[in-house]
């Protein structure tokens, strides 16, 4: 088997190069040679919607109307999240939201405080 990364997007294992890029045949996401060399040495890479890098710790807000699924509860634009802690996975925010609790994330809907 060839040493190829998985794709960061989905997961898989299938993919390909093509000349200076990496593509999946699933999910048709394209990433730079460059990317994974970025991936492999800063560990776990998380940006939030403006494209601002996230660390453990860091405070962030809700730029969208969010619904806490299983329950009538929105999460409101501009709530403030503090101390959010990084996963891997496609909700990759793990943190506690005052009056709504223990959450996870996506970081597309957050922007950094």
């Amino acid at each position: 088997m060839s040493n190829l990364p998985k794709c960061p997007k989905c997961g898989c294992e299938y993919t390909y190069e093509d000349r200076d890029m990496f593509v999946c045949p699933e999910c048709a996401h394209e990433w730079s040679k460059e990317a994974v060399a970025e991936v492999s040495e800063e560990g776990l890479v998380v940006k939030d919607a403006h494209g601002n890098l996230l660390h453990d710790g860091d405070s962030v807000s809700v730029i969208k109307d969010l619904k806490v699924k299983g329950s009538s509860s929105v999460v409101k634009v501009g709530t403030k999240v503090k101390n959010i802690r990084l996963v891997e996975g496609d909700h990759n925010i793990d943190c506690k939201i005052d009056g709504v609790g223990p959450m996870k994330l996506k970081s597309e809907f957050v922007k950094k405080a």
